[in-house]
């Protein structure tokens, strides 16, 4: 099998991305387990794709083929590159297992899939990243590649605006229900 696993339309702003001694990360939970144990993409290799604030496609680049850099620090050079303001948010397609440990499988030198895996996986993550309208039927991974939802650090980034809004909007519930 060629693609193991991807993250679909993650977000930009919700990426820890360092400070100071710390490393950052690219974490995603498994779509069937939104409260499980929390995967660190950040040395994985695959295709990633690139969007602005509408979605639309802006870039589509590969990382750790051959010495080429993984995924964490192929995004982070788009933060400062001639891309840095045109991009939201992101897609990305990896080739590397998780293990039990939620750790990243041992990166393959060689990968031999069969040629109608590969025309399918190919097909998928051109539907998955493009979104074309007349493609209703999705693409094929095949049962045993796995959807990763993006992980939001409050730890290291804070809340997002969403977060904040939808703790005001309980809050205001809460106090405009109780009996004067």
């Amino acid at each position: 099998m060629l693609v193991q696993n991807y993250g679909l339309f993650w977000r930009r702003d919700r990426i820890f991305w360092g400070r100071g001694k710390r490393r950052g990360h690219l974490k995603g939970l498994y779509t069937s387990e939104q409260t499980g144990d929390v995967v660190d993409f950040r040395d994985q290799q695959g295709i990633y794709v690139l969007y602005d604030s509408s979605f639309e496609l802006v870039y589509v680049g590969q990382a750790g083929s051959g010495e080429r850099q993984r995924l964490f620090l192929r995004l982070k050079q788009h933060r400062s590159d001639q891309l840095a303001d045109r991009w939201e948010r992101f897609s990305w397609f990896g080739i590397r297992k998780v293990n039990q440990d939620c750790t990243l499988k041992v990166e393959k030198k060689t990968v031999k899939p069969a040629i109608n895996e590969v025309l399918n996986h190919i097909e998928a993550i051109l539907i998955a990243s493009a979104e074309p309208p007349h493609n209703r039927q999705g693409g094929r991974f095949g049962e045993n590649v796995e959807q990763y939802l993006q992980y939001h650090d409050v730890e290291n980034i804070g809340p997002g605006v969403d977060d904040m809004v939808r703790q005001l909007w309980k809050a205001n519930r809460a106090t405009s229900s109780k009996p004067s």
